[in-house]
């Protein structure tokens, strides 16, 4: 029983109960911005259906079990055989299970499908991050094997397929399948040129036995996985299938899992090949060709993911403030945090608008669309991955010292913030991989400029930021000091263009303000006190 003095008030109701979809203004109108109108209503019925069960109590709670259960490796059965197996939560498989047959390994061949799929990416990285890993590696997974006709028509329609089957068992037996993926190695980290994994040819053509180690693999529960490796003609890719055709287990050691920061759900290993039997994936020597377009997809995720994880801390942030009153009236009506709450809205709904265009972008397979996506997908991954981390901090602190507990949720997000800068390619590489584009491919930068172009004249703040930017790609000597700089300006350039054309008036007004016309701050909270900030706070609200 509670004492006399403990009487609760001025507490917070849950998040919880909700759609999670249709609440996300931002999301929603890219939607309904970049699918065809004949489609809209089954695609927005299909995510309302998802957001609703992502706000459902019993989902959100078994993202909480999942994570609070990492899971466990098991390298030896009772009798002592190898088995090398990862046990997982009763809750992991739930919401893998989820996510599978909500369709997030099945945009290559669906009406609308990388749009779709983005926004329902967007929805379930709110309930856990963790288990967007092994669905992201599988839907990536597909261009890379498409090189291969044969293989392709082998494993896509498993890696698209809506069932999930979590028994290791030979794939053509399975109704549904998993991809991950192995390029990292100790001594090379991002340069996957430097790997010693080694490939001998066996009789039967195009298949070799693996030598060699992965320092990262992801999601290695999985029933196959993209891995390089040096054949004599050099760097190749592989598939590796867990278990062989005839039920037998290749040999895929597992040494031990990475004890990460967050992301705990999700298993990450060091894996040992001593034996292994691999099918080449495209031709020898041209593995990093091969793979690219899985890496590509896989950057998206990664903004997908930080759009996500940046969404649901500024919901948090907005419900709390909502309802928490302190100095004689709501949150929400103190100019200050009305101010941070805004800024936070901001870089949540210009990383969401993004996301979901270079989705549309892939939808379209356009030639224009595809250079595009050639610089704007590392430049959105570099900004809105690096962004991520200070909205989930900033959002954890209009908490107060309730953003700090464990129970609010808000330290999950603040940890695994920032995982998406790291994996698939670090700040350095994806702000390189933009130089080298610009360099090299001149339609890419066409194609970038014609698209901020669209918002030509909309704002004079946007149209100033375009006329330096062009200054600044003018000269492209002693660029790679530089690149981030540039970088950043690519992205924040694209995102006000964006907004300008899309967003309302009060949100794309703050974001040039802020963001282009050098009238804000380093921290959030400091845009200019005489824009329309409670219709930016208010558009952000999570009411369905």
């Amino acid at each position: 029983m509670a004492g006399s003095t403990h009487t609760v008030t001025n507490q917070v109701p849950p998040l919880v109960g909700y759609d999670v979809f249709s609440a996300d203004r931002a999301l929603a109108a890219a939607v309904e911005r970049h699918v065809e109108p004949g489609l809209s209503e089954e695609v927005l019925g299909e995510l309302s259906a998802l957001g609703r069960t992502s706000g459902s109590a019993q989902v959100q709670e078994w993202g909480v079990l999942a994570n609070e259960n990492p899971p466990r490796l098991r390298t030896h059965d009772r009798y002592g055989n190898r088995i090398d197996e990862v046990e997982f939560h009763p809750s992991w498989h739930r919401l893998l299970g989820k996510g599978v047959s909500a369709g997030l390994t099945a945009a290559w061949d669906r009406p609308a499908g990388h749009v779709r799929r983005a926004a329902a990416f967007v929805v379930w990285t709110q309930v856990e991050a963790g288990n967007g890993c092994p669905l992201s590696m599988t839907h990536a997974a597909v261009p890379a094997l498409r090189t291969d006709p044969e293989l392709a028509a082998e494993w896509e329609p498993r890696l698209t397929s809506m069932v999930y089957d979590r028994e290791l068992r030979p794939a053509h037996l399975k109704a549904g399948a998993l991809f991950g993926m192995g390029m990292t190695e100790k001594q090379g980290g991002s340069d996957v040129r430097a790997n010693t994994t080694s490939a001998r040819p066996l009789a039967q053509d195009g298949t070799y036995e693996l030598t060699g180690h992965k320092w990262f693999c992801s999601a290695p529960m999985s029933d196959g996985f993209l891995v390089l490796a040096q054949a004599p003609g050099g760097l190749t890719c592989f598939l590796v299938p867990r278990v062989l055709r005839d039920g037998t287990r290749n040999v895929f050691l597992l040494q031990r899992l990475k004890d990460k920061l967050g992301n705990r759900s999700n298993a990450s290993a060091e894996v040992e090949f001593d034996g292994t039997w691999a099918r080449r994936v495209g031709e020898e020597g041209r593995g990093v060709r091969t793979i690219i377009e899985m890496v590509a997809a896989t950057r998206l995720d990664c903004v997908l993911g930080s759009a996500g994880l940046m969404r649901q801390a500024v919901a948090q942030a907005v419900h709390h403030c909502s309802h928490r009153e302190a100095f004689g009236s709501k949150l929400t009506d103190q100019p200050l945090m009305r101010n941070v709450l805004a800024d936070l809205a901001l870089e949540s709904e210009a990383a969401t608008t993004l996301a979901l265009r270079l989705a549309a972008a892939w939808d379209d397979g356009g030639e224009q669309e595809r250079a595009l996506l050639r610089i704007a997908v590392p430049a959105a991954k570099y900004w809105v991955t690096k962004r991520c981390p200070a909205v989930a901090v900033e959002a954890a602190e209009c908490l107060g010292g309730n953003g700090y507990v464990e129970e609010s949720g808000m330290p999950r997000l603040v940890r695994e913030s920032p995982l998406n800068s790291i994996w698939e390619g670090a700040g350095n590489v994806q702000a390189l991989d933009v130089v080298r584009a610009l360099r090299r491919e001149p339609a890419a930068l066409d194609a970038y400029l014609r698209e901020v172009g669209q918002a030509r004249g909309a704002d004079h703040r946007l149209d100033a930021a375009v006329k330096d930017l062009l200054t600044e790609l003018a000269d492209l000597d002693g660029v790679e000091g530089r690149a981030r700089r540039l970088v950043e300006r690519l992205a924040l350039v694209l995102q006000g263009s964006l907004l300008v054309r899309f967003a309302p008036p009060q949100v794309a007004d703050a974001f040039c303000a802020g963001r282009l016309g050098g009238d804000g701050g380093a921290a959030f909270g400091t845009l200019p006190h005489t824009l329309d900030l409670a219709s930016v706070v208010e558009r952000a609200r999570p009411v369905s």
